[in-house]
């Protein structure tokens, strides 16, 4: 009686397994989108931007670098996370960046300026330092106000290339002119000194440290938010160590009104250096820089040298032709001045000038 029970009920009791089933799929595909829903809500940083758009928006922008081969720091290094003191714990092509909100670009849509950090273990061109903290950035534009559904495209780029020194030769584009409108533009770093350049013929500029050769693109690797300087993300403890300037660069806006005016008045395809103002003393710089080295190679080295800083003389005047002519006529005296004081310590390095005698 039993037996025939259960058969009786058979059919009803798989109908009711099976919509019992599809029920609890249904509730756990209602858990996964909450859930889902939730996760893109997440703003680790408090700046007002989810964790799922910034990361989005970093991948969308990712620059193509162009490092040396030779480059004797190797490539960007990945720090050790949750740890305060700069740790390098792989040399594998990490690349750090940062999102945070600014003011409309005038057309009333929202706007995100974005930086790229390539940190390195040391700076080893001249004047070399352990730790090296460098980075390029863009200012991007959405087309909607709902920025999680808007479309985004890049208005302005910038590379910082010994930023905030004498030798300061950051340079500001409209991002039409570097390729980097829908995407990322492709970088030029300076072996040794890292300095960051947006055409590679603008490397070999500043102080004369810098020169682009044996490049090739910087393989991907990983890309990690940093979050913000007082909200950190990712175990990025670090950014508040004394032992580099991280944590200023990230407290600074690259696009600043007077840069974005600079490049503005420019014609379409022109690069603007953002500190035009030092290039005069930059380039006394370069010579100095080159006839130094000149004596430092010696008999055997110095022809070749000191080609080099009469080239470096060359661009001197080339490049401030665009400066008031105070500035131009400045430059020619020191640089003449210079080039007096190099010739004669080239000349009394390889016993060509005699060293007037001390007086008695």
């Amino acid at each position: 009686m039993h037996m025939i029970s259960m058969r009786r009920f058979a059919p009803t009791l798989l109908i009711l397994a099976a919509l019992t089933s599809t029920r609890m799929s249904h509730i756990a595909a209602q858990a996964a989108g909450q859930k889902s829903e939730q996760e893109i809500a997440v703003d680790s940083d408090h700046d007002g931007l989810s964790d799922s758009l910034e990361q989005a928006l970093l991948i969308q922008f990712a620059p193509t670098f162009m490092v040396g081969r030779q480059d004797c720091a190797g490539i960007p290094a990945e720090f050790t996370p949750n740890v305060e003191t700069p740790t390098v714990q792989a040399e594998d092509g990490t690349i750090y960046g940062q999102v945070f909100p600014v003011a409309s670009l005038g057309d009333g849509m929202p706007a995100v300026e974005i930086h790229f950090y390539h940190l390195w273990k040391i700076d080893c061109g001249p004047h070399g330092h352990n730790l090296d903290t460098e980075h390029v950035a863009v200012l991007v534009s959405a087309s909607e106000r709902d920025v999680d559904a808007a479309k985004w495209k890049a208005v302005y780029w910038y590379a910082a290339a010994h930023e905030n020194t004498v030798c300061d030769v950051s340079q500001i584009a409209r991002a039409s002119t570097v390729g980097g409108v829908e995407g990322g533009a492709r970088v030029w770093v300076s072996p040794g000194k890292h300095a960051s350049y947006l055409n590679e013929t603008l490397c070999g500029g500043g102080c004369g440290a810098d020169k682009c050769v044996d490049m090739v693109a910087l393989r991907p690797g990983k890309l990690v938010n940093l979050g913000e300087a007082g909200d950190p993300m990712n175990g990025s403890a670090f950014i508040a160590s004394n032992e580099w300037p991280l944590m200023a660069k990230m407290s600074a806006t690259n696009f600043p009104q007077e840069s974005i005016a600079r490049v503005s008045g420019l014609q379409d395809g022109d690069i603007a250096w953002t500190g035009a103002g030092k290039r005069s003393k930059q380039q006394i710089i370069a010579v100095s820089g080159a006839t130094e080295r000149a004596i430092a190679g010696g008999v055997g080295g110095t022809a070749g040298s000191l080609g080099d800083a009469a080239a470096a003389t060359g661009a001197a005047i080339s490049v401030t032709e665009g400066d008031t002519g105070d500035a131009l006529a400045k430059s020619a005296t020191h640089t003449g001045h210079a080039l007096g004081t190099a010739a004669r310590a080239v000349g009394e390095a390889l016993h060509l000038v005699k060293k007037p005698e001390k007086a008695e």
